[in-house]
């Protein structure tokens, strides 16, 4: 198949996938399992690499910028600028699309090659609309959340290596994630969390559900999921970049 029969068997799929559902109630259910599946269970995950990350921000900026001309408070405050910017949505996302795509890609799958989906279609069930619209409305709704956590510990690895090391001094450092905040570039991450959001749930949702073959095609379409993910992530992320802070 070529990129582009594949890119047209893709859109085909999203149409499929998104409508009314034919049961509410059993919708409802599925959505809240799923933001609790791919959201919440995600959140230990996205602590642990925050904490570290802001850390080694800090420590990395400070090692970089220590000369007299820049004033101290520019550590806490470039910092900020690249959590905001870049990592609490983009990275972040990158990091997310291995946990959250291969589960997505190797559930469905798994359902294709054992029949279940061929069964939900014996049964008048649209399986497309039933098993992947729950998701990718389940993750788009959760992500600005998990953003906003990943921002918050971020800043707070900072704040703790610099308490930890003495670094920065405390005060100087919340100076400068104070200095001349812009608000919109919180929005901005938000609105690209969005947008990677469906990038990783459709993606990984589409090659599960046209994975043929056994385990090991199950486990080949995780791979190739992600990877697909990841580099659909980076174009958005350069296009929406471009479009929203120019």
């Amino acid at each position: 198949m070529t990129a582009l029969e594949k890119f047209g068997t893709y859109c085909t799929f999203m149409v499929q996938s998104i409508g009314v559902p034919e049961k509410w109630k059993e919708f409802f259910k599925r959505y809240i399992n799923e933001i609790y599946k791919l959201g919440i269970d995600s959140i230990p995950l996205i602590l642990i690499v925050s904490l570290f990350i802001g850390s080694l921000c800090t420590i990395l900026i400070k090692l970089n910028i220590s000369n007299p001309i820049f004033p101290r408070y520019s550590v806490g405050m470039t910092t900020r600028e690249i959590i905001l910017l870049e990592f609490s949505s983009s990275i972040l996302c990158l990091i997310l699309s291995g946990k959250i795509g291969s589960n997505i890609a190797s559930e469905i799958g798994t359902m294709r090659v054992t029949e279940q989906i061929d069964a939900l279609e014996i049964m008048g069930i649209n399986s497309a609309n039933f098993l992947v619209m729950p998701k990718v409305l389940g993750l788009i709704t959760i992500m600005p959340f998990m953003v906003i956590i990943c921002m918050a510990t971020s800043l707070f690895g900072g704040y703790f290596i610099c308490v930890l090391t003495g670094i920065v001094d405390v005060d100087t450092y919340i100076y400068g994630i104070q200095s001349k905040f812009i608000e919109w570039y919180v929005w901005f991450a938000l609105i690209k969390s969005l947008f990677f959001a469906y990038i990783i749930s459709s993606i990984s949702a589409f090659y599960g559900y046209t994975v043929k073959g056994g385990s090991v095609e199950v486990g080949q379409a995780s791979t190739d999921a992600v990877v697909m993910s990841n580099i659909m992530i980076l174009v958005a992320d350069v296009i929406l970049t471009k479009l929203m802070l120019q």
